[in-house]
């Protein structure tokens, strides 16, 4: 059977904290984990809009947490205004955000963008939008983050199998989940080469 999941990515330190703090109080609930783990921590930065769909995450293993790329509104060397976006949602691409805001202009359904220019390498992010004389650069930043990938969602669904068995997980029962994992990893380990000591002690 095919099982859809959806595990955002985490800021290692914040949950290695968490599993620390479950060792110690072992009766943690998730809303305790929150004080460690404040949230997704997604490679590509952004802002994340709001705590609600986080909280939801946490407490029932789905939610859905919006993402807004980070951009500045400059002035140009040539004196016109421009939209520089330096980082972006998780999981978008330059390319494909500069593709489709060229194609909202072509259609007309956005107005006021004179060019659109990705200048991204080496892993850093540079998208520049230059915008007519007349424009307004909020209004045409708005009118971006409402059309283009420059805000998306990320449905959280958190779906792991436990014990072999699917399960819809919250923060605490991931977190109690790993720890469980780990401890049978490590007996197993220990065991194992302990059989292998005591065969070559035999011999």
């Amino acid at each position: 059977v095919g099982m859809a999941t959806n595990i955002p990515p985490h800021n290692l330190g914040e949950v290695i904290d968490a599993c620390v703090h479950v060792l110690f109080t072992p009766d943690a609930t998730s809303d305790d984990l929150m004080e460690f783990v404040k949230g997704p921590d997604f490679p590509t930065g952004g802002s994340i809009l709001g705590r609600a769909g986080i909280i939801d995450a946490y407490r029932t293993g789905r939610g859905s947490v919006k993402m807004r790329a980070t951009a500045t509104i400059e002035e140009s060397k040539r004196g016109a205004m421009q939209i520089v976006v330096t980082e972006l949602p998780y999981q978008t691409s330059c390319s494909s955000i500069a593709g489709r805001i060229q194609e909202l202009v072509d259609a007309g359904d956005i107005d006021g963008i004179a060019d659109v220019n990705d200048g991204s390498s080496g892993g850093k992010t540079n998208l520049q939008i230059t915008l007519k004389r007349d424009a307004n650069a909020n209004v045409v930043l708005n009118n971006l983050y409402k059309l283009t990938q420059l805000q998306t969602s990320f449905g959280v669904n958190m779906v792991a199998l436990v014990d072999g068995v699917p399960r819809q997980l919250t923060l605490a029962d991931a977190i109690n989940g790993y720890l469980r994992h780990q401890i049978e990893v490590l007996t197993r380990r220990t065991q194992f080469r302990l059989d292998k000591a005591q065969r070559r002690a035999h011999l």
